[in-house]
């Protein structure tokens, strides 16, 4: 497994904020099914959209080959 970081803006795999497609790269997941999920979950009762904002915030920006951990 990876480090968890969201990609940037330059790079591939960014839609909205990257959260999606950091998840999908630090747990070898396919991005499309992450955000798959991500919008079916939406549908459910529940904090998904204050999880995602936290995630938002607390997940670092890719960097040019450094990249900070997220315990």
């Amino acid at each position: 497994m990876s480090t968890l970081y969201r990609p940037g803006r330059g790079h591939g795999g960014r839609m909205i904020a990257g959260v999606c497609a950091g998840l999908a790269r630090r747990f070898g997941l396919n991005v499309t099914l992450v955000r798959l999920l991500a919008v079916l979950s939406c549908i459910l009762p529940g904090p998904q959209f204050i999880i995602y904002i936290i995630l938002w915030i607390m997940m670092p920006n890719e960097r040019s080959g450094h990249y900070t951990r997220v315990p």
